[in-house]
């Protein structure tokens, strides 16, 4: 039959040529129609033509209606068409087991052809609306996706510029904090942390130095060795960074609190502000105190040269159960070789 793409398309499916009959006649002047008489062949033609609803004659030769249903259910590009079963079965088992396998109406015959046209639009109307409303919810998705997209990369992008902030206070440049915040994440992805976490960790590290903007140029740019007095004071910013990362809601500068108060803590308890020890320094911090030292030991500072990276493992490796917790040194040799392709990518650049 010839298909008006602006119509609705019904399978009709029955064993008996006058029950089609009778369906085509009644149906057709409202509705393109395709008719298959057995299972296998219904099958087929839902697959190839994807009508709007089906109409199942449960008792047919080979293959039940049931059979049909079931399998028209199976499959996830078939299973949301509606179906109404035109039987003769009229026991109320009968029309329940219809319905609990997903039929949305069930019509007994001998046929009424008014009524059933009015099961047939009711059921078409219902389809129509929950498509447009899956494709309107699609739509939204894709929206919401798109504004979370939005606003993560805005969320890093005024993460970035508040650790440039501090930087410009800094004799370090801006690849520092990138270099050393994909490293963070990168221990973290290594300790098999859930994906939320770390990509948290990326977004938190760069704040890690943010106190330094409370630090007197004096000490933080002075090209000589700090007197006690200078480097009690420089100690103060994880403290000062930790105050204006403070009472917020949001997870990530809570994150970013823990690692700026926590990122000069030691494993052994050596470290500042707080001597912390062991497991009581948070996690993010652990793995932001050794991203750091690492890019710090190998990148050009006005006070000294990059260290060869095997030189700068070695001190890793050597400060194991001191400054930095043994498992996450572990970490950090299993995951050298992409550490070593993110310092490729964010090198500095030099005239």
């Amino acid at each position: 039959m010839n298909h008006d793409p602006h119509r609705p398309t019904l399978l009709v499916v029955d064993d008996t040529e006058t029950n089609i009959d009778i369906l085509v006649d009644g149906l057709e002047n409202d509705y393109d129609l395709s008719v298959a008489m057995d299972g296998p062949s219904a099958l087929e033609i839902a697959q190839e033509n994807r009508p709007d609803l089906i109409l199942l004659d449960i008792m047919m030769p080979g293959m039940s209606g049931y059979e049909v249903c079931e399998r028209l259910k199976g499959d996830a590009t078939l299973r949301d068409i509606p179906i109404i079963f035109i039987t003769a079965m009229s026991q109320e088992e009968d029309e329940t087991k219809g319905l609990a396998m997903g039929a949305v109406d069930y019509v007994t015959k001998p046929i009424s052809i008014p009524i059933l046209q009015a099961r047939v639009a009711t059921h078409l109307e219902l389809f129509n609306s929950r498509r447009a409303l899956k494709s309107q919810n699609e739509i939204l998705e894709v929206k919401v996706q798109e504004r979370t997209l939005e606003l993560r990369e805005s969320r890093l992008a005024t993460i970035t510029c508040l650790g440039r902030a501090a930087e410009r206070k800094d004799p370090e440049t801006g690849l520092h904090i990138q270099r050393m915040a994909r490293y963070t994440q990168l221990l973290g992805q290594g300790l098999g942390l859930d994906p939320t976490v770390t990509e948290l960790l990326l977004h938190a590290a760069p704040m890690h130095d943010i106190g330094k903007v409370g630090v007197p140029d004096r000490i933080l740019l002075k090209p000589g060795p700090l007197n006690s007095d200078e480097w009690e004071i420089m100690r103060s910013h994880p403290e000062i960074g930790a105050e204006i990362l403070s009472n917020q809601p949001s997870e990530l500068l809570q994150m970013a609190q823990d690692i700026a108060l926590a990122h000069h803590e030691k494993w052994d308890g050596s470290g500042y502000p707080r001597g912390l020890k062991g497991d009581a320094i948070p996690l993010s911090g652990q793995l932001a105190a050794l991203a750091d030292v690492f890019d710090a030991l190998t990148s050009t500072r006005p006070y000294k040269k990059a260290w060869a990276v095997e030189r700068a493992v070695e001190t890793i490796v050597t400060s194991k159960g001191i400054h930095f917790q043994p498992s996450v040194v572990a970490c950090f040799l299993r995951m050298l070789p992409e550490m070593l392709a993110i310092m490729d990518q964010f090198q500095e650049k030099h005239d």
